[in-house]
């Protein structure tokens, strides 16, 4: 075994083993990774920035030390003078790999900017905001009836509004009177209501009537990715919608490897808040600036997040998640301002709200797919999945609501993937492969040409085809099994046992090859048998949360099925039901809802109301807890089986017939039959 560092990069997984003194830029490249760098390496271009991680990290195995990468040299130093660099960066191109090392890529140094996969869902709603705008015109002060501006615009607005009482903060009450004054007495005021009932709180004050307009960002905060929709708090129109990787992912891809890390490393808690904090901020600067407004204007962000990244938010230690009784340091809604979190690009007076968790590992996020799927008002019974690093599962109807979390991993989103990536332009999204021929034919982001059709190879050209995204990962194992590739223990056959030469070996087991441009040098892109089992573990802990509700709820079927977040609106619902993600449905009754927990949120950032409610309808759904159920074991264990060991899946097998072959060491193929062509 070689003993040269290991470097793994995040947020993409890759890793691979270098000899001391590799530039960091030339282990990028030979492994893939996507950094960027225009000037050959010479230190002025400052597009390889990086950020490397020291500490103990339980998932990768590896332990990192101060000094695992070169010191600090000339040319960083001549760079970070004229030009300045982040805290904690480094320049790929000049720092060396010394030993084992953990370095993040921040978005700003990847070539290919992420597509905001939890894109805001067309979603009506009934406009009554925390935070409004009023134009009053105030008494100008009088020696003989001495009273402050701030109580005679108290009075101005109880007299033209019939608004009573007002609050405000400090640094608002040392703007009034400038204000006050440049404005003729004339103002305009923002006042925010923590609920229909509370005293108004003014936080801020412009001369004049103000047409600048009123904003609030709705923040899906995810394990691994974070998507935000700026929104018009006037009428409800989402004006801007950006996403980034959560730079948390190199402490640790999955929520118990941050846990870990808090742990096993002092102060490891707070420099993931740091880091979370730090990327929310660029993120609002960034989707203000695509919008085109005054980062003042936002003046409310609502906040949607799994239990640990409430933590990490909040700065509080995660520790007691990770051991039983998963105890949450609050569950229920917060209000804060923007000054509490260091939201250094918001106005310090912006309201936050975080919308309350459900229990120890259903968090603020599932409360916003309850907030905006309504299960609790279904006549039939329905199964919510919103997938990603961290699942959430909501299973009810008029009588009865049940949640609980599941530990998929990070597989779904691209990531432990060979060829895995996050969702750019370049990355396939979508896969068929032809059960007769065996070959693929793909789809890209950013072209809406399949890679069979005329114009694709033009369409692509600029950005090339750079990996394989989470939706393309799982449409490429269902299509595998549907084609007779794979077996339904998740093996991968050869060469000689499927009768294509896109079957490679590799080690001891073999790969799919799904694009080879290594003749132009671009990517070698496959499916290998690591990637299956990826694939298997994450569905499986997907079906046995399923599987665990509808025990609880003492049901074999569900009436729907919706599928929420990113893939549930990137991958077909043939496609997860022949993975074995979701239990057995009619197809039509398989839905997508999107960005249902981004949909949450906007509806609470846009409706004061729903907040009230949603506060309410936490506390009537009940926790089913998977880390210490017995039978989520024997349910992840039988859904290991693609799709299922015992489930039999009628409905499913109306419409495909899955490919009955086992494949073995010895090279021999077992069984036969063919599905039906589909569509």
């Amino acid at each position: 075994m070689s003993t040269d560092p290991l470097v793994v990069f995040t947020p993409s997984g890759k890793r691979g083993r270098f000899a001391k003194g590799t530039p960091v830029l030339t282990a990028a490249r030979q492994l893939g990774v996507d950094l960027d760098s225009v000037c050959g390496g010479r230190g002025i271009c400052s597009k390889c920035q990086i950020t490397p991680s020291y500490g103990e990290f339980s998932k990768h195995g590896v332990t990192v030390a101060p000094d695992a990468l070169s010191d600090w040299n000339a040319v960083e130093a001549r760079y970070d003078e004229k030009r300045g660099l982040k805290s904690g960066r480094r320049l790929g191109c000049q720092a060396c790999v010394m030993g084992d090392v953990v370095i993040d890529v921040p978005p700003e140094s990847q070539v290919h900017r992420q597509v905001v996969r939890k894109a805001a869902s067309a979603r009506p709603i009934i406009m009554d905001p925390a935070t409004r705008l009023y134009y009053i015109e105030v008494d100008e002060p009088d020696m003989h009836t001495p009273t402050g501006d701030l109580e005679r615009v108290a009075r101005a607005l109880r007299q033209q509004w019939d608004v009573t009482g007002l609050t405000t903060d400090l640094p608002t009450l040392a703007q009034l009177q400038p204000v006050l004054r440049k404005g003729g007495w004339k103002i305009t005021v923002a006042l925010h209501k923590t609920r229909a009932d509370a005293t108004p709180t003014m936080i801020a004050v412009w001369p004049g009537f103000h047409e600048g307009g009123l904003f609030g960002l709705a923040i899906d905060l995810g394990s691994t990715t974070i998507a935000a929709h700026l929104t018009n708090l006037e009428n409800g129109q989402v004006v801007a919608s950006s996403g980034i990787m959560n730079p948390q992912i190199r402490f640790g891809e999955d929520l118990m490897s941050r846990v870990s890390y808090a742990m096993m490393n002092p102060g490891g808690d707070t420099e993931m808040t740091r880091a979370v904090r730090e990327a929310i901020d660029a993120l609002a600067a960034e989707i203000a600036k695509e919008a085109g407004i005054d980062p003042s204007l936002i003046l409310e962000t609502v906040f949607v997040c799994n239990p640990v990244m409430h933590h990490l938010l909040l700065g509080i230690d995660p520790v007691e998640l990770g051991q039983a009784p998963f105890a949450l340091a609050t569950s229920d809604a917060l209000n804060l301002t923007a000054r509490d979190l260091e939201l250094g690009t918001l106005p310090a007076a912006a309201q936050i709200y975080i919308l309350p968790c459900i229990a120890g590992h259903v968090g603020a996020d599932a409360a916003a797919v309850a907030l905006s799927e309504e299960p609790g008002k279904s006549d039939d019974l329905v199964l919510i999945v919103d997938v990603g690093t961290n699942a959430e599962l909501l299973l009810g109807n008029k009588n009865r609501v049940l949640a609980c979390s599941s530990p998929t991993g990070p597989a779904f989103e691209g990531a432990q993937i060979s060829s895995g990536q996050r969702a750019a332009p370049g990355a396939i999204e979508a896969i068929r492969i032809d059960p007769v021929t065996k070959e693929p034919r793909y789809r890209v982001i950013g072209c809406e040409l399949w890679s069979d059709e005329d114009g694709f190879d033009a369409a692509t050209a600029t950005t090339g085809i750079t990996g394989i995204c989470g939706s393309g990962i799982i449409e490429a194992v269902a299509e595998l099994r549907l084609a007779g590739l794979l077996d339904g223990s998740g093996l991968l056959g050869s060469a000689e046992q499927t009768g294509t030469p896109r079957m490679v070996p590799e080690g001891r087991t073999h790969s799919y090859v799904i694009f080879d441009g290594t003749a132009d040098d671009g990517p070698l892109i496959t499916v290998t048998q690591g990637d299956i089992r990826a694939i298997q573990l994450a569905k499986s802990a997907l079906y046995a949360g399923a599987r665990l509700l509808m025990d609880e709820m003492g049901v074999d079927t569900v009436d729907r099925v919706v599928l929420a977040g990113a893939f549930g609106a990137h991958i077909s619902s043939l496609h997860a039901m022949v993975l074995g993600m979701i239990p057995d449905a009619l197809l039509a009754n398989v839905s997508s809802a999107g960005n249902a927990a981004g949909t949450g949120a906007r509806i609470a950032l846009c409706n004061l109301e729903k907040r009230a409610e949603i506060e309410r309808v936490v506390r009537q759904i009940t926790k089913v807890e998977t880390a210490i159920e017995p039978k989520f074991q024997d349910h992840f264990v039988a859904a290991n089986a693609i799709p299922h060991k015992t489930d039999t899946f009628p409905e499913l097998m109306k419409i495909v017939t899955i490919p009955q072959v086992s494949f073995n060491a010895g090279g021999d193929r077992e069984g036969g039959g063919r599905r039906r062509r589909r569509a």
